[in-house]
């Protein structure tokens, strides 16, 4: 009997049109799922074997042709066509011409759509971990970073005005503290991910005497997907995926645009290596800080992909649709665009040049002690909306007359609040950043305490990441060995 053109076109009379083969396929993106097609199949072939589903000897002819045909991949001999749809068909397809009728039994007891949703999962699990690398080694440039410039002071900001001062180890720092959250939301989302849905079939479930279990821990997966509906219908972890890389990329934006910031002449506080920085077509001066814009712009491209997915799933019946063939293009370029920046980062971090004069002659300018002003009449017994309008008229006074807080003659600030003159008032950024010593606060030794704690959790984090992987390499490992099944 001779295999038809496309592998389910046994009800068919004629040929799909060739513009419909160009509409229908996916193997242009979903080929680099062909890794976790393999490895998935061997898994389901083992199985089938150990359950007596299919002979033992026909396992092992399948298993030899699935490793011939990864090989063939990663050797780049592996022929590509078009007309075989997506990665799944295209591998049967090799498989069929390496061992002939055999190949058929592979696909018993599943479907396209429950093998693409565990190959996705299977790509998506690594994929998180890569991202999850990606944060540890940008907060770890951060802290670096932190910890280099541990005694400097610069001014903190809100809406973009000069506000207090601060030690510029704690805004770094919290940067730092929202890709921890960041990495929490993916760690989560591995634990949901790392789910087998092999056993649901097209969307009822499969009538054979299969273990889905031993399937799973074959993977290195955490359990089965209960429900064989949602397990090929859903595809909310990768709406998830999409969600959390959108979060960690508004994040990475609100960082670049800083660096952006600070590195314009009319800020001054940084200087980007020149490894980092590129220059102007036209004027020679120039410096411009293209990577972190490039970081920041790319964040529109990443919220972009979690809009087109929310729209593609928003109005789908149960159970499988082809819609959900649009899945994987905008998570895969989520992932590129995220992954690369991570990389970039790092080491843009590290070579920043930081210009601590600068920064610590504007964290006292633009009465940035104000506030200390007002909390030290509060500690003299003075209400602090009362303290508030005091200072606040004084500061007007120093507008109005050209003159710094500091300037000030103990006649001047009596004229605003008779203990103004009576009291020890902050007069450097050190006395306003000294006097937060608390949990959350700009103080020195807290913020000592704080990196450290962050640099704690880097490093479990760090060894979560390595015990994840090595589990998946070994079970991918014994897969592809010659002992299996």
């Amino acid at each position: 009997m001779t295999t038809p053109a496309k592998l389910w076109g046994g009800r068919f009379q004629k040929p799909t049109h060739e513009l419909v083969d160009q509409l229908n396929a996916s193997l242009p993106f979903d080929r680099r799922l062909a890794r976790h097609d393999i490895v998935g199949s061997l898994a389901h072939v083992t199985m089938l074997a150990q359950r007596g589903i299919i002979p033992r000897e026909d396992a092992q002819t399948i298993a030899r042709g699935l490793r011939t045909i990864l090989r063939e991949i990663e050797e780049e001999r592996f022929a590509f066509r078009l007309a075989d749809e997506d990665i799944h068909l295209s591998v049967e397809r090799r498989l069929h011409e390496l061992i002939g009728p055999v190949a058929g039994r592979l696909h018993t007891a599943r479907s396209r759509n429950d093998q693409v949703a565990l190959d996705f999962r299977l790509w998506m699990r690594e994929a998180l971990l890569e991202i999850a690398e990606g944060i540890v080694e940008t907060s770890g440039a951060l802290l670096d970073l932190a910890e280099l410039h541990r005694d400097v002071v610069m001014p903190g900001y809100t809406h973009l005005q000069r506000a207090q001062p601060v030690l510029f180890a704690h805004h770094v720092h919290a940067y730092v503290v929202m890709l921890t959250r960041d990495l929490e939301r993916l760690r989560q989302l591995y634990q949901r991910v790392n789910r087998s849905p092999l056993g649901s079939g097209a969307l009822a479930g499969v009538p054979y005497p299969i273990d889905r279990h031993v399937v799973a821990a074959l993977l290195a997966m955490d359990g089965v997907l209960e429900n064989s509906i949602d397990a090929v219908s859903d595809r909310d972890f990768a709406l998830e995926f999409l969600a959390d890389l959108a979060i960690l990329m508004a994040h990475l934006s609100r960082l670049a645009e800083e660096l952006v910031l600070w590195s314009s002449s009319e800020f001054g506080f940084i200087e980007f290596d020149d490894a980092f920085a590129t220059g102007s077509s036209i004027m020679p001066q120039k410096k411009n800080p293209d990577v972190a814009e490039l970081l920041r712009g790319k964040s529109g491209r990443v919220f972009g992909h979690l809009i087109g997915l929310l729209t593609v799933v928003k109005g789908l019946p149960l159970a499988y649709n082809k819609d959900l063939q649009e899945d994987k293009e905008g998570v895969f370029d989520a992932y590129d665009t995220v992954a690369l920046l991570l990389r970039v980062l790092p080491p843009m971090l590290r070579t920043l040049r930081i210009n601590r004069e600068r920064l610590e002659a504007a964290a006292g300018q633009h009465f940035t002690l104000a506030t200390d002003i007002a909390d030290a009449l509060v500690r003299a017994g003075v209400p602090f909306r009362e303290a508030h309008e005091a200072v606040g008229r004084l500061v007007a006074f120093c507008l109005a007359s050209g003159k710094s807080l500091d300037q000030l003659t103990a006649d001047e600030l009596a004229r605003f609040h008779s203990k103004l003159a009576e009291i020890t008032l902050p007069r450097t950024v050190w006395d306003a950043v000294r006097a937060r010593e608390h949990p959350g606060g700009t103080g020195p030794e807290h913020v000592a305490r704080a990196i450290a704690a962050s640099r704690a959790d880097s490093a479990g984090a760090r060894q979560w990441l390595e015990s994840e992987r090595q589990r998946i390499e070994h079970a991918f490992a014994r897969l592809l060995s010659e002992d299996v099944p």
